[in-house]
């Protein structure tokens, strides 16, 4: 074993070397730093560098069509910008974008473009915005609105049209209506044909549409009833049936006693008497256009001869003289069953019934004290209902 004295170098065993000193002026100089290693041709070629720039802009084009989505369904759902409620018309045959453009011109929503892109997403399953008239709540969203177009919720006008009006009186309430668009038919329609009734409709209904509605439902509500009449009824045919109705609706106004009406009317057609209705009287002087309201009925006018004076003709008039209601018709088909031949009115409203003529005379004579008591009396006026007296008509003699 030598014994010769070693230098200890303190990086033995970690693998570096020993360390090699260095002059200050090399110690001074920087050291070299490796170089980097060189791109591949691969990495270097056009198709790579457009591939990553087309990557680049679909990222880009990602981000931006997220950030509109959001912003497109943000203003889609936030509160608009109506500071107080608005009716709008969305008329037939207005497309969405033209329905966006006026919502935005009219100040109810903020973007037209975001209004008319998000709908037409809404709307793929078939389903449209309908015309109509709406009203806007105030602050609406382009959501509420397009629910609400879309349900067809539209404001609602309405008619009325009671019972025991002639077509004619119809017609004129139809021409008189501001909100009903178009023209009446150059030809009326039949009287009796339309059923009286409260017709809804929105803003741009047809008048025409209003009366084909009127008589479809006046038809099918006479079918229904006629078919469950009472068998013996002395009228055989619909078009008769629908003429004592009419009748009946122009005598009473109260429900409740349309039924005792109507067994009058039946008894006497029964017994071959004139039925001395005095509303056929007006009908057959004044036509669809009715009575002015200061005009009496004179006994001058019961002599007049007419189609419609039924104190001239035996049996119904040729047509009917007022469209009635369910009320009448049902009356007409289920009468009461009475003995009574004659009512007239009894001061309050309604009528008395008699059986018989002497017992008519003296409610004829009551009821004229009232009349006097209100004004003084005019002979020449016949009284509401049955006249009296001579006027009459008495029944046949039994064989």
């Amino acid at each position: 074993m030598s014994d010769t004295n070693h230098v200890s170098d303190p990086s033995a065993g970690n693998g570096r070397g020993p360390i090699i000193p260095k002059s200050p002026n090399e110690a001074l100089k920087p050291e070299r730093v490796p170089e980097p290693p060189r791109r591949s041709k691969k990495a270097r070629s056009q198709l790579v560098i457009f591939l990553n720039f087309v990557m680049t802009m679909v990222v880009l084009v990602c981000i931006a069509g997220v950030a509109g989505f959001y912003y497109m369904i943000s203003t889609f759902q936030d509160p608009g910008p109506l500071e107080a409620n608005a009716h709008f018309m969305v008329r037939p045959g207005t497309g969405v974008a033209e329905i966006a453009s006026n919502l935005e011109r009219n100040g109810i929503i903020s973007d037209a473009r975001v209004f008319r892109y998000v709908t037409a997403t809404y709307l793929r399953d078939g389903s449209t915005l309908k015309a109509g008239e709406y009203e806007i709540k105030a602050r609406a969203s382009m959501k509420d609105i397009m629910e609400l177009l879309e349900s067809g919720k539209s404001i609602l006008y309405s008619v009325v049209l009671p019972e025991g009006l002639t077509v004619r009186q119809m017609m004129l309430r139809l021409a008189e209506d501001p909100v009903l668009e178009g023209d009446l038919p150059a030809e009326l329609p039949p009287e009796g044909s339309l059923r009286p009734d409260t017709y809804k409709f929105s803003r741009g209904s047809k008048r025409a549409d209003i009366i084909h509605q009127m008589r479809v439902a006046q038809q099918k509500m006479i079918d229904q009833i006629w078919e469950r009449r009472d068998p013996d009824l002395p009228i055989k045919t619909k078009e008769e049936f629908v003429v004592l109705a009419s009748i009946v609706e122009r005598e009473t106004g109260k429900e409740d006693e349309r039924a005792h009406v109507a067994s009058v009317f039946m008894n006497r057609l029964q017994k071959g008497m004139r039925l001395q209705s005095d509303p056929t009287i007006v009908y057959g002087l004044f036509g669809g256009d009715g009575k002015p309201g200061d005009r009496p009925i004179f006994k001058s006018d019961l002599a007049k001869p007419t189609p419609y004076n039924t104190y001239q003709i035996k049996g119904l008039p040729p047509t009917p003289i007022s469209n009635p209601g369910r009320a009448a018709l049902e009356a007409v088909a289920n009468p009461w069953r009475t003995n009574d031949l004659y009512f007239v009115a009894d001061g309050s409203g309604g009528h008395v019934f008699a059986a018989t003529l002497e017992e008519h005379n003296a409610n004829v004579r009551r009821w004229r004290r009232i009349e006097a008591d209100r004004a003084p009396a005019n002979p020449e006026v016949v009284v509401d209902g049955q006249p009296d007296g001579e006027e009459a008509e008495k029944p046949p003699k039994s064989n």
